[in-house]
């Protein structure tokens, strides 16, 4: 099945409209993209990413993740619109398909300062002003999730619905990601518990990444932008009205309500 999404404009604005008419309602999801819309490479996808942020306005997040601790990483810039703090009502009309994944985040104090690769990594950690526990909840403006070729999804915001921050563990230093346990709650019953540990390894390469990314991208890590590192407890998909929950077994719990 194919789309008449109309292809005499750039394959990237093609993409990127009709991936704000479904943000929109002005569109419904399709099955599969017309073949030349689906990005080429990484640099393309990223550009429909660039052209949706023109439209939707300022970057007040990141989600980086990687497939395992050697693989290259990959990114998205996350808006206003998408992000919660912890215990918000999420809109019934934000995500169609509401899958549910435990993170950690990083808050950031001030844009860390671009070094040679062998200090960068001290620049970043001296940037970072807090850590919170955060639910993503995974979606997609195509009919079902992961239905696409991997650089239409990576186009597609990497697959962001939205993103609800918990509380911020100021003492971050000390802070031992993979020693957390984590539980996810649906409706208040256990679901799932699992230790703290990213595929992706150390989140601090995945940031360290991510500052020479987002810069050279001209949307470099500001004050106050917060960063998701990947899920740690796989997806759960949920319906309408539902309340979802995660413990951290250090940094604290966050928890919506989606209508």
């Amino acid at each position: 099945m194919t789309t008449d999404i109309d292809t005499s404009v750039s394959a990237t604005h093609a993409l990127a409209d009709h991936l704000m008419d479904v943000r929109e309602r002005r569109a419904e999801p399709v099955a599969s993209l017309v073949p030349m819309l689906i990005p080429s490479d990484e640099q393309k996808a990223y550009a429909v990413q660039d052209e949706i942020v023109r439209r939707l306005g300022p970057v007040v997040g990141w989600k980086v993740g990687a497939r395992s601790p050697d693989a290259e990483p990959s990114a998205a810039p996350l808006h206003r619109e998408t992000v919660f703090r912890n215990g918000a009502i999420i809109p019934a009309g934000l995500c169609r398909h509401r899958g549910v994944e435990a993170e950690i985040a990083w808050c950031f104090a001030r844009t860390p300062e671009l070094k040679p690769e062998n200090l960068m990594r001290e620049s970043v950690l001296d940037a970072i002003g807090s850590v919170h526990p955060v639910i993503e909840l995974v979606d997609t403006r195509f009919r079902e999730t992961g239905s696409q070729h991997p650089l239409a999804h990576l186009a597609d915001q990497q697959n962001h619905g939205a993103l609800i921050i918990g509380p911020a563990l100021k003492d971050w230093r000390n802070y031992d990601p993979v020693s957390e346990t984590i539980t996810v709650r649906i409706d208040h019953r256990k679901s799932v518990t699992r230790p703290g540990i990213n595929a992706a390894g150390d989140p601090l390469r995945l940031l360290v990444w991510l500052a020479y990314h987002a810069a050279q991208r001209g949307l470099p890590l500001e004050a106050g932008t917060i960063v998701t590192t990947g899920s740690l407890t796989g997806t759960l998909f949920v319906p309408h009205r539902t309340h979802v929950s995660a413990e951290f077994s250090m940094s604290g719990r966050v928890s919506a309500f989606l209508t």
